[in-house]
């Protein structure tokens, strides 16, 4: 027998700081949220260890501790905070329709996106081992512990070049290792990089692996011109190892009925949340590839359900 279709008011896909921002207003606004969610309880938070830049804790605090407040504080207000990941959507029509694990049916006047966008790895075992350990993917969160020491950022676009000049502000030496020959980044960036005096950039090489010890990365070896005559290996001595390759957007389940830019970020109108499917809205990573902070996720969490409980109002109200 085919398993009841749930009926909810509020859906929010996602459990980041957007996530639990948007079930903390939106349950005291007595919209009953159900939380999925996803595969990574916390979003990708929970893989931090030190968050010293959230308000409201000046000592600092654990990535998976913020997220574990935020989520008891959702709790209180009465959210339903549920394990489990939405693999179909259908937004054509009111109510909005999602199926979580291939099976279960949920039907919602209003639904959030926060599922937020993963950062991409090299895909080294060395570099899981080390994540959270001296391995980074974000230098506006973690480059202040790197204070006076030496770091790496891989990438030749524009955000590895501002995370390397962000770093070389901190940090003693800063090296740029870029896999091609030149930078993608625009000249602005080019020549912020290259009159930086801390920077060193390493063309045409690649990382091979990551070395250290239980306190964390110490170094990293390096190919450079891999399949050349004159390749070579590459030690060197470092703390921290930043990625500055890029981020996936989690929209693929969405884009059927989404708008989404060229990188598969959700388009939202204006300073809304809101997007082209009249009661879909969106969140945190997933709708900014600009500012990627928890504090700026957490604020548009705030407005989608804001925007939420305005369009449920206007449905009852009809």
């Amino acid at each position: 027998m085919a398993e009841e279709i749930e009926r909810i008011k509020c859906l929010i896909i996602g459990s980041g700081p957007a996530g639990y921002t948007a079930a903390i207003y939106a349950a005291r606004a007595n919209l009953n949220p159900v939380v999925y969610t996803g595969m990574q309880m916390g979003g990708q938070l929970t893989t931090t260890t030190e968050v010293e830049n959230f308000p409201g804790y000046p000592e600092g605090v654990t990535g998976p501790v913020l997220m574990e407040d935020l989520k008891k504080q959702a709790e209180r207000f009465g959210t339903d905070i549920r394990f489990g990941i939405v693999t179909d959507v259908d937004f054509s029509g009111h109510p909005h329709k999602v199926t979580v694990d291939r099976s279960k049916q949920i039907e919602a006047d209003a639904v959030i996106i926060a599922t937020g966008a993963s950062a991409k790895y090299l895909g080294l075992p060395s570099e899981e081992k080390f994540r959270g350990m001296g391995v980074s993917a974000c230098a506006t969160c973690d480059g202040f512990f790197y204070r006076g020491k030496d770091v790496a950022v891989v990438g030749g676009g524009d955000t590895a070049c501002e995370e390397a000049t962000y770093l070389a502000g901190l940090c003693r030496k800063v090296y740029l290792i870029v896999r091609k020959n030149y930078l993608r980044a625009s000249k602005a960036m080019q020549e912020r990089v290259f009159k930086t005096q801390n920077i060193e950039v390493l063309f045409e090489h690649n990382t091979l692996e990551l070395t250290g010890s239980d306190m964390g990365v110490e170094g990293a070896r390096l190919i450079y011109r891999k399949g050349e005559p004159d390749e070579a290996i590459k030690e060197i001595k470092i703390d921290g190892f930043f990625l500055a390759i890029g981020h996936h957007p989690n929209s693929e389940v969405f884009k059927k009925f989404v708008n989404v830019d060229e990188q598969g970020y959700i388009i939202t109108e204006g300073a809304s949340t809101r997007t082209n499917v009249p009661g879909v809205f969106a969140a945190g990573d997933i709708m900014d590839p600009t500012y990627r902070q928890g504090i700026a996720a957490a604020g548009t969490g705030c407005r989608a359900a804001i925007d939420a409980e305005r369009y449920i109002g206007e449905l009852e109200h009809k």
